[in-house]
């Protein structure tokens, strides 16, 4: 899954980056922002599945509520200070030197690591209970983005503003926090299914997922809502609810293909296990000013190449990766 996410990533970043201005009106480049839009949210839905998976961990070794907790803040701290790492060199390596207060920019790592630093408290209670709690959760945070965007934040610091509010131009907690509660709840879920239950789980997923998705669709076409104002695609809770049950569609394919389809080596199994590494080096290959020269004045065919041809760098870059990591715990 966090392979398809990048595979989706990269397309979305460089036809944003590359294709002419005139062009953006086109199927080819609204396609490729449309579907470029799941790629964070199955990142933050990973990320969450991969706590959970750590607090799991901590429940087998009898660990304290207390070790628990201190734990999930641990490595939600270790996500925020890549977060600010990733900014950082972007800063360092733009030319001129941008304001400072592009290091305060709330990207999909900084959202990532706030939102595990607010719900490491799941820590704290026994699985069951943990994943209705997360559940819960992401259908809160979910239900009060439209409320949190409908208030007045003038007086509000800039990167509080950023962290809190739903916006188009960055990843605030609500209501992009959702997607890390609900893969808490999934990540706690797949742990504790029995070995011999895992495809019957599996099937529940699949059906769990289209029905999540038929009711978000059902929610986002009434006539009638709560809110005095929402934005669907910038705080609407039923566009949450849509993609999470892509997601969990997504998530029992990828179980399928895993389990029964692929065999040998897997290019995008590759690119999934150095996600972090690609999304770094990627951002800054395409919004940086290595291909200055050529952003915002592509044509469809030719962003096609450039997309083609970035992602085959990173396939190369995510092997190097993956070898010399082999060789250097070989020697180890």
């Amino acid at each position: 899954m966090r392979g398809i996410a990048v595979l989706i990533m990269i397309p979305c970043h460089v036809f944003n980056a590359f294709t002419r201005l005139d062009l953006r009106g086109d199927g080819p480049y609204v396609l490729s922002q449309f579907v470029g839009g799941m790629a964070a949210p199955l990142f933050l839905l990973l990320s969450g599945i991969t706590l959970a998976f750590q607090m799991d961990r901590q429940d087998r070794r009898q660990a304290s509520a207390g070790q628990r907790y201190v734990a999930a803040l641990r490595r939600a701290g270790y996500v925020l200070l890549l977060a600010y790492l990733f900014r950082l060199s972007n800063w360092i390596f733009s030319r001129p030197l941008p304001s400072y207060k592009a290091l305060l920019r709330v990207d999909i790592l900084n959202c990532m690591g706030f939102a595990m630093v607010v719900l490491a408290i799941a820590a704290i209670p026994a699985g069951a209970t943990r994943a209705r709690l997360t559940t819960g959760a992401g259908f809160a945070i979910a239900a009060l983005a439209p409320v949190i965007n409908a208030f007045d934040w003038q007086w509000a610091p800039t990167v509080l503003h950023d962290y809190l509010v739903p916006s188009h131009l960055s990843f605030a907690f609500f209501p992009c926090g959702a997607y890390v509660a609900f893969g808490i709840s999934v990540g706690t879920i797949l742990k504790r299914v029995a070995a011999e239950r895992v495809d019957r789980t599996m099937q529940w997923v699949l059906l769990t997922g289209l029905v999540t998705i038929a009711v978000g669709q059902y929610l986002a076409n009434m006539t009638y809502s709560i809110y005095t104002k929402s934005d669907f695609w910038i705080d609407g809770p039923s566009l949450i609810i849509i993609r999470l049950g892509l997601m969990l569609a997504l998530l029992a394919a990828a179980y399928v293909w895993t389990e029964y389809g692929a065999t040998g080596w897997s290019w995008v199994q590759t690119m999934g296990k150095t996600s972090l590494m690609v999304y770094w080096v990627h951002v800054m290959l395409v919004y940086g000013k290595v291909f200055e020269r050529w952003k915002k004045s592509l044509d469809f065919p030719q962003v096609a190449m450039m997309t083609v041809g970035i992602t085959v760098a990173m396939l190369l870059l995510s092997i190097a990766r993956l070898r010399w990591f082999r060789r250097g715990a070989f020697k180890r």
